[in-house]
């Protein structure tokens, strides 16, 4: 007996992921912070991306190790030593905002 085979289902779109709005919150930076990254209140991440623009512009990637910062006066400030990962970096700047 000859069984017409259906076509497969389609599956739906998977649905749009949404920000966290407490994620997008601006935040305002301390005065050490706001030496990098600006004064006006920003959300974390657009934090991190300045201060990736900041640290890309004066060449402060380690040349050995490219995730480590070598941290020039107003980062050392921020970052509270001479060198830090870029996974540390986060951590470090959550408490010079508020």
């Amino acid at each position: 007996m000859a069984t017409a085979k259906s076509a497969p289902a389609k599956k739906a779109a998977p649905a749009k992921r949404t920000a966290n709005a407490a994620f997008m919150k601006p935040l305002t930076p301390s005065a050490a912070l706001a030496a990098v990254v600006g004064a006006k209140p920003l959300p974390r991440t657009e934090v991190v991306k300045s201060l990736w623009t900041y640290i890309k512009k004066h060449n402060l990637q380690d040349a050995a190790n490219k995730r480590n910062i070598n941290a020039d006066d107003k980062l050392k400030a921020v970052f509270g030593k001479g060198q830090v990962s870029m996974f540390e970096m986060a951590g470090l700047i959550g408490k010079h905002l508020s």
